[in-house]
């Protein structure tokens, strides 16, 4: 059930830990903004939005659950996500959407889920901004995928995701300009984008601990 976080220092991470760091509230180290060349100008103006990022306490190594998008949807189609979405007028607040969806998109058991608390706000090309909730989601639990929006859920190592050595940095062209973007590929899987920036944003937050193990 064990990660280690390296910084300034080994850090052994389990369940416990991860409550005390979320409760201490310290920010996080340089946070991510958001999409690279996204106007820091007008952030109210965007549409708002929640994911979950759901940190599965198994017995032999905490890992975190992701979604493959279906190819057919508007936004970031076919792409590696958390469960989310936009906020609704009954979500209370941020928590409140990012359950909803989660609930939703992949059939999570809410009563298996404990939340932590969130991330910095991560602001999105397509005009979202993202508030990542952080849970920890205890098994047993099964899934039930909403074949619409959900092609595959999947686990990966908590202690791959926070590892710096695996927090790639790439290009790509846009609108006739080469932007660069995060990327964390996990064997077949290219986590990278909105989703990889979230990670950093929790390595960053997590490395930066006001508390001890």
């Amino acid at each position: 059930m064990r990660a280690t976080l390296i910084h300034d220092g080994p850090v052994t991470l389990d369940p416990d830990w991860l409550r005390r760091r979320f409760a201490a509230g310290a920010p996080a180290r340089a946070p991510v903004y958001g999409d690279q060349g996204v106007d820091i100008a007008r952030p109210a103006a965007r549409r708002p939005a929640s994911v979950l990022v759901p940190i599965v306490t198994r017995a032999e190594e905490m890992t975190v659950l992701f979604t493959r998008r279906t190819v057919h949807l508007k936004h970031h189609s076919g792409q590696i996500s958390f469960p989310g979405g936009r906020a609704e007028a009954m979500d209370a607040g941020a928590e409140g959407t990012a359950l909803r969806e989660a609930r939703e998109e992949i059939g999570l058991d809410l009563a298996r889920v404990e939340v932590l608390g969130r991330l910095p706000e991560y602001h999105t090309r397509t005009d979202f901004r993202v508030t990542p909730v952080v849970a920890l989601v205890a098994p047993p639990f099964e899934l039930r995928l909403d074949a619409h929006e959900v092609d595959e859920a999947f686990e990966v190592p908590l202690s791959f995701l926070l590892d710096p050595a695996n927090h790639q940095r790439h290009a790509r062209e846009f609108q006739g300009r080469q932007v660069p973007y995060f990327a964390i590929p996990y064997r077949d899987y290219y986590i990278w984008g909105a989703t990889a920036g979230m990670l950093v944003n929790l390595y960053r937050f997590l490395a930066g601990a006001a508390v001890t193990s």
